[in-house]
């Protein structure tokens, strides 16, 4: 029985240094997660008004620009996966992941050749440990992410799309995030950036769906050359801000949940513990009782 009491202590305190480790992640999910949120909610705007100048100037001009036009002379995708530096945020990595594995089962039906790049330690472990190769990976700040890492990897991007056939150069560039919906949903998405969709650049809620007129100086193709690299830019870093403000959410829930579980387990060790002193001191009793008796008779 004194064995059975200090094995349940012992869980007891191992416990409690877990719970204090899964309260201290959450305070400080919960403590990032305005400053994310804002951050996010700053680069909403500018990336709007540049998807509704590029859609604008594609809707309205006859040009013709490789950002624009589908590629027939390769049949390479690349695929951009953004998941998470660090764990104890739940499903988080892993949903970002399957939807990733989902789009890139559907491309190589489709006869595409997959070129995936990375960012986030928890996907470049995971396919590290399945030796699957990638074409780049980026690490390092996946809750706050960095503009100059975000036009590193637009830069590598457009490269990519921009390079010829036999260059490895690819016809496709599908992002794969996590979408901040609130505190308590998080959806993973997948959109295709290159070549550019026209239909994403929609008008704002609450006003018309008519495009506004532009006059571009000094021409559509001047602009275009100009506009769409920034474009890229600018979705891709509002694609890291969404998964960043979206992995706080998650980690700040899954560390909550972490502590209240740490919680009940810690009762429970308490009852079993209580339950294992109960027992020893009965049987201790019972064993006074019954040598007093013996020495009596």
């Amino acid at each position: 029985m004194a064995g059975t009491q200090r094995v349940y202590k012992q869980r007891i305190k191992s416990t409690l240094a877990l719970k204090k480790m899964f309260r201290a992640q959450e305070l400080i999910a919960a403590s990032r997660i305005g400053r994310a949120r804002e951050r996010m909610h700053r680069a909403t705007p500018a990336s709007q008004a540049i998807t509704h100048a590029v859609s604008a100037l594609a809707t309205h001009s006859t040009v013709s620009h490789p950002l624009l036009s589908q590629r027939s002379d390769t049949n390479r995708v690349a695929v951009l996966l953004v998941a998470s530096d660090r764990g104890m945020a739940g499903a988080y990595s892993a949903s970002a992941i399957r939807e990733a594995e989902r789009l890139i089962e559907r491309l190589e039906g489709a006869g595409k050749q997959v070129a995936l790049y990375v960012f986030g330690r928890r996907a470049v472990s995971y396919y590290s440990f399945r030796r699957r190769a990638l074409t780049g990976q980026w690490t390092g700040g996946s809750d706050s992410p960095d503009v100059d890492v975000a036009n590193e990897i637009a830069s590598v991007l457009l490269g990519a799309f921009e390079a010829p056939a036999d260059e490895g150069g690819v016809g496709e560039l599908h992002v794969v995030y996590t979408q901040f919906v609130n505190m308590v949903t998080q959806r993973p998405r997948v959109i295709r950036m290159l070549p550019l969709e026209v239909v994403e650049g929609v008008a704002p809620a609450g006003t018309s769906d008519v495009l506004p007129l532009y006059e571009f100086e000094p021409s559509p193709e001047a602009v275009l050359d100009a506009l769409l690299p920034r474009y890229v830019r600018s979705r891709i870093y509002a694609c890291m801000l969404q998964a960043a403000a979206s992995e706080l959410a998650a980690r700040q829930r899954a560390m909550h949940t972490a502590t209240d579980n740490a919680e009940e387990l810690i009762r429970l060790y308490t009852r079993l513990a209580n339950q294992a002193r109960q027992s020893e001191i009965t049987q201790e009793i019972s064993e006074i009782v019954s040598g007093a008796d013996a020495l009596a008779s």
